[in-house]
């Protein structure tokens, strides 16, 4: 199989599907890639809450190899976003994490030879450079070993994306930046574990969305990519200026980590493969996109009447 694909090629006509695409990430990437002229067939556990009416949504468990071949042939584009994403409940189920994340992704990577496709897209994370992470890095290690034996072996065209911290629009409990939002909101405080010189470079899901169809193009045909914000920033700042998002009326409360599991200043060590870095000439403001999420999250938890932006108590 030819390991070249045309940028041109995948700019209206390619037919993609998008495993884990009911998701945060998935369900943000599979409509950028609408809005991009692609043809999108979304296969999860669940239907998709956001599924849009040109978008084919597909029912199905990722473990069943003969659903997994059949969805993905007559596609050319396959991304995986499927399985096990959260740190924490990995390292609860590291069993379910393997089966998910390694042999779902094998699964995925098996249609995809059989049907001849002409690039897998690949969710990996910036923890496999680190030592952290536990069994939520060790399957992502795993996964990009695999997508790297079946080029050299079947020359599957890759792309795999290192995605960094995000935040914004359709995440749920399990992203930090939620949950820190959820317990102002509710308890008018934040309680972080560490000492808040942790540093974190936060991406916008639209902004991470909108680089993971931009990666179609030659440049990044058999790449890693890392995509993370181009803002750096330490979190005692960060909770910083959500306090004052909040007219500094709750408090910020630091405690000792009772995990190992997440990076203080950086997440990398050495790593034999390099990957590249997309910065866009455009992307959400940090500030801005904090504020956003306050406000949404606000809304859901207090479903009041608004007018013309305002919102009206009864």
């Amino acid at each position: 199989m030819s390991t070249q694909s045309s940028a041109n090629s995948f700019q209206s006509l390619s037919k993609v599907v998008v495993f884990g695409g009911s998701g945060f990430l998935g369900s943000c990437v599979a409509d950028a890639l609408t809005d991009a002229g692609h043809e999108v067939t979304i296969f999860d556990l669940t239907q998709s809450q956001y599924l849009r009416s040109t978008q084919k949504m597909i029912v199905g468990n990722i473990l069943d190899q003969e659903k997994v071949e059949e969805t993905v042939q007559g596609h050319n584009i396959v991304y995986n976003f499927a399985g096990i994403a959260d740190l924490d409940e990995s390292s609860q189920r590291p069993l379910d994490s393997v089966k998910f994340n390694v042999l779902g992704n094998t699964i995925v990577l098996e249609a995809c030879r059989k049907a001849q496709v002409k690039r897998f897209i690949f969710a990996s994370t910036l923890y496999v450079y680190s030592k952290a992470g536990s069994f939520y890095r060790s399957t992502k290690q795993s996964c990009e070993l695999l997508i790297e034996n079946y080029h050299e072996v079947y020359g599957l065209p890759y792309t795999i994306l290192r995605y960094g911290s995000l935040y914004g629009p359709r995440v749920d409990d399990k992203n930090f930046i939620y949950r820190i939002i959820k317990q102002a909101l509710e308890e008018g405080k934040i309680t972080r574990e560490g000492d808040g010189e942790e540093i974190r470079e936060y991406i916008h899901v639209y902004d991470a969305a909108k680089e993971s169809v931009e990666i179609l193009s030659d440049e990044f045909v058999n790449e890693y990519v890392v995509l993370a914000g181009a803002q750096s920033i330490k979190m005692k700042d960060l909770l910083l200026m959500m306090r004052e998002m909040f007219d500094n009326k709750i408090e910020i409360e630091y405690k000792s980590p009772t995990s190992s599991f997440h990076y203080e200043i950086t997440p990398y060590t050495f790593a034999p493969r390099i990957a590249k870095r997309i910065v866009s000439k455009s992307h959400h403001d940090l500030g801005q996109g904090i504020l956003d999420c306050i406000y949404d999250l606000y809304q859901k938890l207090n479903p009041l009447p608004v007018y013309d932006g305002i919102i009206v108590k009864e």
